[in-house]
C-alpha cells in the first residue's frame, strides 16, 4: 500500500486563546473524512502570546500525536511567524490559515483534490468582503491596484495566506533569505502553476482582529516596498520632468526679462514654489529612507526570528 501524502496546516496564533477549542474541533471533523487520503500534522506557531494560548495548544498537542507547537521567543509578527512555520512543515503540501475561522477547513478537501490535478499552488480567493467594514474593503482594493501597478510580480486580489503550497514551491521559498518580509508577494514571485478556487468568507469565530489600519498600514509599505523598486523610479522620471520644466521656465524669464525689463518680484509665487519643491523633495526622501530602512535590516543579518521552544511528535494523523 503506497504511503499517504502528509499535509501540514500552519496556524500563527497570537493571544487567540478563545478560538482554540472551536478551531480544533471544526478542523478534526474535516480531517476525519480526509484521513481515508492523507496524513496531517497541525503546526502552531505562538507569535509571543501573552494570554494562555500556548498552555491550550500544549494541552492539545500532548493528547493528538497530529498537533505540535513552535514557540518564538517574543512577537516578531505575522510574516515572521509563517516563515517560521513554513520552515518547520514537513509535509508534500502545505496550507497556511489563520485560526479564527475566517479560512474555513471545509475549503481543504477542495484545494486537495486541484493538488492532486497537478496545481502547485491554489489559491483560495475571497468571493466578497462583506465582513469587512466599508473602509477596510476600500482600502484592501486601493492597496491591490497600487500594488499590481508597481510591482514586479502581481498578486491575485482577495486571496490573503490562506492557500496550498506543494513542497516544491515551499523549498523554493526557503531558499529566499531576505528579512523585510511579503509572504503574498513571494508565494506569487517563485511562479509555477496556479489555480485559484473561491469560497465565503465567514465572520470571525471570536474576538477582534489585531490589525488595526495603522498595522495594515505599514504591511501595505512593507509589501510595496518589498516587491519593488518602482517608487524610486518614478521619482527619477519626476526630477527628469522637473527639470526639464525648469530649464524651459528659465528660458521663458530669460527672454520675457530681456525684452520687457525686471518685474517686482511676487511673494506668493514664491512661497507657493518653494513649499511644492520643498513637499516633494521630502517625499522622495522618505521613499529613499524607506529602501535604505530596509538595506540596514538586511545587512545586519539578524535572524527573522527566534524559537524559543519546539514541541512535537513523530507521528502524524493516519
Amino acid at each position: 500500500m503506497a504511503k499517504k501524502n502528509l499535509v501540514s496546516l500552519v496556524v500563527p496564533v497570537h493571544n487567540e486563546m478563545n478560538a482554540i477549542d472551536l478551531f480544533i474541533e471544526k478542523l478534526h471533523a474535516v480531517i476525519a473524512v480526509l484521513k481515508q487520503k492523507y496524513r496531517f500534522e497541525l503546526v502552531f506557531v505562538n507569535d509571543g502570546s501573552t494570554d494562555a494560548t500556548e498552555r491550550l495548544i500544549m494541552g492539545y498537542a500532548r493528547k493528538l500525536p497530529w498537533i505540535s507547537l513552535i514557540n518564538l521567543s517574543r512577537n516578531f509578527g505575522k510574516e515572521a511567524a509563517l516563515s517560521a512555520g513554513i520552515k518547520h512543515a514537513k509535509g508534500d503540501a502545505v496550507i497556511p490559515m489563520d485560526v479564527d475561522l475566517q479560512d474555513p477547513p471545509e475549503v481543504i478537501e477542495q484545494m486537495l483534490i486541484h493538488w492532486q490535478s497537478g496545481a502547485k499552488i491554489v489559491n483560495a480567493c475571497r468571493a466578497s468582503r462583506d465582513q469587512d467594514s466599508r473602509l477596510k474593503r476600500i482600502s484592501a482594493a486601493a492597496f491591490y491596484k497600487i500594488f499590481n501597478l508597481l510591482a514586479d510580480r502581481p498578486i491575485p486580489s482577495g486571496v490573503g495566506d490562506f492557500r496550498l503550497l506543494d513542497r516544491e514551491v515551499v523549498n523554493a521559498i526557503l531558499t529566499i533569505g531576505e528579512r523585510s518580509r511579503f509572504n503574498k508577494g513571494l508565494f506569487s514571485w517563485v511562479g509555477f502553476e496556479t489555480v485559484e478556487i473561491s469560497y465565503e468568507r465567514p465572520a470571525r469565530s471570536s474576538g477582534e482582529t489585531h490589525w488595526s489600519y495603522w498595522k495594515l498600514w505599514k504591511l501595505a509599505c512593507d509589501g510595496i516596498f518589498a516587491s519593488t523598486t518602482m517608487p524610486l523610479r518614478i521619482w527619477t522620471y519626476i526630477g527628469l520632468i522637473m527639470t526639464l520644466v525648469s530649464i524651459m521656465y528659465s528660458g521663458f524669464l530669460f527672454f520675457r526679462t530681456l525684452i520687457f525689463g525686471v518685474d517686482v518680484p511676487g511673494y506668493t509665487s514664491t512661497v507657493i514654489l518653494i513649499l511644492i519643491f520643498g513637499g516633494m523633495n521630502m517625499f522622495a526622501l522618505g521613499i529613499i529612507g524607506e529602501y535604505v530602512g530596509r538595506i540596514y535590516i538586511e545587512v545586519r543579518k539578524r535572524p527573522l526570528y527566534i524559537v524559543r521552544s519546539v514541541y512535537q511528535h513523530s507521528e502524524t494523523e493516519t
